[in-house]
């Protein structure tokens, strides 16, 4: 990893950083062939894909009582931990819950009401790691949300993962699949003999996942395409490079193809931040995914030659995690508007946010933080408008509606206003 000045990028290097590109539309022809089979065959589908891609035979898909069963087989301090964790993300979301309210303008009463989804779908990764708060960050908002069917998928194993089966339970969960991949979007969209379909999948996954979640949209509602991890750091003279590696270490840990990157307008601390990540990789159990993280052609550390010019950067890049380490960190944060999820100073590491700070790890990726924001209540919420008027208030508009509707060509909308003037 080399020190890499924002000005000289090339447009090489440039279209690396901004376009990243999760894999998502070189997976769809293959997960559409595997979605159109789970639509045809079901659990059997399920069962035949569990032994080619997980190698593992599955017994009862459905493991819901496996879930509260694990919750007292994990070891106190994870348990400890979890509820914890839950406790935390509960309290963030429920702070998220909307009022319904309606008021008077004028004799328009008018007025918006807000109703949760049925029910809906959690994807919660497998793999190489498991990922027990996945399952919370993805459950709780729901049941938050009042959600009342609230389903969890994730990969089979030859021994459950007891951390994220306990996770389930404690986050409420009212059914547990152990089903992965573009098979369990399918299963969560579609329904099979085991598994009732949903109205909609939320989750981070794979780039299977993902190109599944792409493929069912508009059957059902997903919360957004997500790709590999992302993380940004903006920093300057006073931020601890060790501290900066670490963060970058923790999210590049995640997936060969995660995305980490500093920007800063300290050339000391862009070599000095080079030289920890170089020094720290060979101490992280994941090293070899770090390191592939840190080589691919997304991730780096990048010197600016100002702080105005950093922040230009980060706009533009739009990452889903921001860590802003500086002697002006609410004054940087104030010109940055893009970002799923900001972490202000040293004392503020990712992993704080990954777990348990409370706000919600599931968030936009590929610069999609520059139109949406992270998993939240809102996803699980619906939002009617209510009207009411009386005749006062009608006779106030009557002229503009009329007006308007005869200018669009539609007789009969001015003339529903007009029959309750006769």
């Amino acid at each position: 990893m080399n020190v890499r000045a924002v000005a000289d990028l090339s447009p090489t290097e440039r279209a690396a950083l901004f376009d990243r590109d999760a894999g998502v539309d070189d997976a769809r022809s293959a997960v559409r062939e595997i979605i159109d089979r789970v639509r045809e065959e079901g659990d059997v589908a399920l069962r035949s894909y569990a032994e080619e891609f997980d190698d593992v035979t599955i017994g009862n898909l459905d493991v819901t009582d496996d879930a509260a069963r694990a919750y007292d087989r994990v070891d106190d301090d994870v348990r400890e931990a979890i509820e914890t964790a839950a406790e935390n993300v509960r309290a963030f979301h429920e702070r998220q819950v909307p009022d319904d309210w309606r008021e008077s303008f004028d004799g328009r009463e008018l007025g918006r009401r807000y109703r949760p989804i049925d029910r809906v779908g959690v994807y919660a990764p497998g793999g190489t790691a498991a990922y027990p708060s996945s399952v919370l960050m993805g459950v709780i908002p729901a049941k938050v949300a009042g959600v009342d069917h609230v389903a969890v998928a994730t990969p089979p194993a030859e021994e459950f993962n007891p951390a994220t089966m306990a996770a389930a339970h404690v986050a409420g969960a009212d059914a547990v699949y152990q089903i992965g991949g573009a098979q369990a979007v399918a299963a969560l969209a579609y329904g099979t003999e085991t598994i009732s379909s949903v109205e909609k999948i939320v989750g981070p996954g794979n780039k299977w996942v993902t190109a599944a979640k792409a493929e069912v949209r508009g059957d059902v509602e997903i919360d957004f395409l997500a790709g590999p991890s992302e993380l940004l750091v903006v920093c300057d003279d006073t931020a601890d490079p060790d501290l900066v590696a670490a963060d970058m270490l923790a999210q590049a840990e995640h997936d060969p193809n995660a995305s980490v990157v500093c920007v800063t307008d300290d050339p000391e601390t862009a070599e000095s931040v080079v030289v920890a990540c170089e020094a720290q990789v060979s101490e992280r159990d994941r090293s070899e995914t770090i390191e592939a993280a840190l080589d691919n052609d997304a991730s780096g550390v990048l010197s600016a030659r100002s702080m105005s010019e950093a922040v230009l950067f980060a706009e533009e890049y739009a990452a889903e995690h921001l860590s802003i380490v500086a002697d002006d960190e609410e004054g940087l944060l104030d010109r940055i508007g893009s970002a799923g999820s900001v972490f202000l100073g040293d004392n503020s590491p990712v992993a704080a946010g990954d777990y348990a700070s409370g706000p919600n790890h599931v968030l936009p990726t590929g610069g999609l933080a520059k139109v949406a924001g992270g998993l939240s209540v809102d996803h699980f919420l619906r939002s009617t408008t209510v009207q009411k008027l009386d005749h006062d208030a009608l006779a106030e508009i009557r002229a503009t509606v009329t007006t308007l509707a005869r200018t669009e060509g539609l007789e009969a909308h001015a003339e529903s206003v007009e029959k309750r003037f006769e």
